[in-house]
């Protein structure tokens, strides 16, 4: 609780209490925290500081201001931010809990893109692995991956609902150096909106990635596409 005696300041104990009860869900996405007034007792904190913290907080975008109504806790929106993560990884750091459901998951032959990007000959086979993946219980992107048989059979007899293929990669000794990545505005056909409980038409964010072991031979070849309202990208750039 809000300790007056600490070398912090009270509005951003206040802040940090807030951040943990977004996180562990005592307040749910779109619902309303309590009033100022009962936040006010509960912390035992001004009103001046209190609206300090929630004000940081609303910048962050993790709560919203209502007219009329109140704040409420906004729906968290992934970021991707450059690092050469997989969609697990991206999840967990918010706080959420990963999901997947399987759509499909085969050796092909008749790749011929997919085996130029992973610089394999024409007469071997990639795995295409095609995923839904949710943030706890949402769905927020399609996701296609393309593999070497030779990785790919390190895959093909785990749980793919669960499976996170950086991990199982790491665990059998092949390391992700580097990765290029595309990022593209599209619109969702129908089928993939019905996958995604969104409109047909609506805008997404695709990302076309390319990813590089130690040796720099091509790995994985992936193409996922997100939801446009649940996931953003931030880019940092210097000059």
């Amino acid at each position: 609780m809000v300790d007056p005696n600490k070398n912090i300041s009270l509005y951003l104990q206040v802040k940090d209490i807030l951040i943990k009860r977004i996180q562990e869900k005592v307040w749910a996405p779109n619902t309303l925290i309590p009033t100022e007034q009962e936040l006010m007792d509960e912390f035992n904190v001004s009103r001046t500081t209190l609206r300090q913290a929630i004000s940081i907080l609303v910048q962050d975008g993790l709560l919203e201001k209502r007219q009329g109504k109140g704040t409420i806790v906004k729906s968290q929106q992934l970021t991707g931010n450059g690092r050469l993560k997989g969609f697990a990884e991206e999840v967990t750091e918010k706080g959420l809990t990963p999901k997947s459901k399987l759509l499909r998951a085969e050796f092909k032959h008749d790749l011929y893109h997919e085996k130029s990007m992973l610089n394999i000959p024409e007469d071997e086979e990639v795995l295409v692995i095609e995923r839904i993946r949710f943030a706890d219980q949402t769905p927020i992107a399609i996701e296609r991956t393309c593999w070497p048989s030779h990785i790919g059979k390190l895959f093909i007899n785990e749980d793919l609902d669960r499976a996170k293929f950086y991990e199982i990669l790491e665990s059998n000794d092949i390391i992700l150096k580097r990765a290029k990545e595309k990022i593209s505005a599209i619109n969702a056909t129908l089928f993939e909106a019905d996958l995604l409980g969104i409109r047909g038409g609506e805008a997404m964010l695709e990302t076309e990635r390319l990813s590089f072991g130690l040796d720099d031979r091509p790995i994985e070849f992936s193409t996922i596409k997100f939801r446009s309202d649940k996931y953003h990208y931030n880019i940092e750039l210097t000059r």
